[in-house]
């Protein structure tokens, strides 16, 4: 039998957990080697493009991050929103101002990720306010609002290098796509007939907390998540944690006994995403990813000592490279 593609798949830390805690690019890049990690994720809340000092400084400190990552001998994935983006109404807003301002920050980020040596970005930069979502018309305007702007995001990031973004699924209404549907129709609307860089979903295995809004069935299977756009995902977040929450816990055996997050039905889903992606409609918009990273996204609790966040994040690292060896995973299809 012919090989088609291949598909390498490899583990990584999303750098959350150095918020707040260390100012030192030596050290951001050093910890991640230590705790077991040889893929970073930036994460903005450790540099944000407007709140981390002047362009100087961020540059600067960008140079750092590349030299101190070639020193450790780690790779930095990509660049990906923290906490911060998420507190706004972005770019659905219903006045252009928040909008734009929003596009500003994220082509402004894509310049910090060229900077590190890192050619991709993604996150969550949008919630829906509760005034437009009590309209259903309102709401379907927000969400078009929304892949508009993707469509011109896309091409002003390939502009700069970038060769792909993220738009992180989510399990509120709030902050699309938090459905399987909806993920999809984002997906198919802003990729179609595009001149820019591919825009690709996040998928986070926590995620799929939506029963609180009223879904039920495959929407809240993080499997099926990983099974439907696996293959059109090259970040997908690990954390452990209950179904009805977003927990972002260690994979310790205390919080293994709680959660309910497994790796190997993830990587069959992957699999098996990728086998039958001829299939799926968005074969017609998006190629198939080549690398899909398990990004371990533990975010402690402020109260969390710096000793006991570092063993938790040594223990994921070693659970984790049970199943995705450090030197990564190679499927040929």
């Amino acid at each position: 039998m012919s090989i088609l593609r291949k598909l390498t798949i490899e583990s990584g830390i999303n750098g959350a957990f150095l918020t707040r805690r260390w100012e030192r690019p030596g050290n951001w890049m050093g910890l991640t080697r230590e705790v077991g990690f040889r893929n970073h994720e930036f994460c903005g809340d450790v540099l944000d493009p407007f709140f981390s000092g002047d362009r100087d400084f961020q540059l600067e400190t960008c140079e750092q991050v590349r030299s101190e990552a070639e020193r450790h001998g780690v790779n930095i994935v990509d660049v990906y929103t923290g906490v911060a983006t998420h507190r706004f109404h972005g770019l659905s807003h219903s006045h252009p101002s928040p909008r734009q301002r929003m596009k500003e920050w994220i082509l402004d980020c894509c310049d910090l990720a060229i900077a590190m040596g890192s050619d991709r970005i993604g996150g969550h930069w949008d919630a829906i306010s509760v005034e437009v979502m009590e309209d259903e018309r309102s709401y379907q305007a927000a969400i078009g609002r929304v892949q508009s702007i993707f469509r011109e995001l896309a091409r002003g990031a390939k502009s700069k290098g970038i060769a792909a973004i993220y738009n992180e699924q989510m399990y509120i209404p709030s902050e699309i796509p938090w459905t399987l549907q909806q993920a999809e129709d984002f997906l198919l609307a802003v990729n179609r007939d595009s001149d820019g860089c591919p825009v690709l979903l996040t998928i986070d295995v926590g995620h799929q907390a939506g029963m609180h809004y009223g879904l039920e069935g495959p929407d809240l299977d993080y499997v099926e998540w990983c099974r439907r756009f696996g293959a059109v995902a090259e970040i997908v977040h690990l954390q452990q944690t209950t179904p009805d929450a977003s927990h972002h816990w260690p994979f310790t055996d205390e919080y293994n006994e709680r959660g309910h997050i497994e790796i190997p039905p993830i990587l069959d889903a992957l699999e098996e995403a990728q086998t039958e992606f001829a299939n799926s409609p968005l074969s017609e918009v998006l190629q198939p990813v080549e690398r899909t990273w398990l990004i371990a996204e533990i975010i402690p609790g402020s109260t969390k000592t710096e000793e006991e966040l570092l063993d938790e994040l040594k223990v994921s690292s070693e659970y984790v490279h049970q199943f995705v060896p450090e030197d990564g995973l190679a499927l040929e299809f």
